[in-house]
């Protein structure tokens, strides 16, 4: 089977490499329009939009959607960082991005990631969500993390597997799904309905 993620993420393709998962890379475009209210909501949302959208281009670009061409299995997904009723997503700038952290400082927040599989004859779509409880930051902390670069580019304005895992106090749920992929979860999901990768 050919598996084709719909993402630009290396957080993602690391985690898939690691799950010793050959895939393709096909980033969706479609412009990300959110109806919904609830990250859960959000993450699913998304994940189903840019799966569709990806699996839209392979099937007009070599015919794979009409069976004439090896079976294709595309995976679209969406991760947000929630704290309270707000979504954390990538900050804005350095302020934006203190001002996520001295929030998520001493408290528990959620990760929530949207999955959605196709394959010509499947669909399978779940939300995965993780707690994540943060230690006490002293402010001189977080502004020195800031200032390292790594928040900018993150949900949260953090990395659990790089600078910021000192700061972590426990996770409950699935580690991967804090990286930006339920890999484990959404192996068992698709051995739930016939496919095993």
């Amino acid at each position: 089977m050919r598996v084709i993620l719909g993402s630009a993420s290396p957080r993602r393709r690391e985690i898939l490499s690691q799950a010793g998962i050959g895939y393709e890379v096909v980033v969706s475009d479609c412009e990300e329009v959110i109806t919904k209210t609830l990250p859960s909501e959000v993450v699913s949302e998304l994940s189903v939009a840019k799966a569709e959208d990806v699996w839209n281009k392979i099937c007009e670009a070599d015919g794979a959607c009409t069976g004439k061409k090896e079976d294709i299995l595309v995976i679209g997904a969406d991760t947000v960082v929630a704290y309270g009723d707000e979504i954390y997503g990538k900050p804005r700038d350095r302020d934006d991005a203190l001002r996520m952290l001295r929030n998520l400082s001493g408290h528990v927040h959620q990760v929530y990631t949207g999955v959605t599989v196709l394959t010509k004859d499947k669909r399978l779509s779940f939300v995965s969500c993780t707690d994540v409880s943060v230690y006490d930051i002293e402010d001189k902390e977080i502004e020195a993390y800031v200032d390292s670069g790594e928040p900018m580019d993150k949900a949260g304005a953090y990395a659990i597997q790089g600078g910021f895992a000192r700061y972590i106090r426990e996770i409950k749920g699935e580690y991967n799904n804090v990286v930006g992929f339920p890999v484990a979860r959404t192996l068992y999901e698709l051995k739930q309905i016939g496919i095993k990768l």
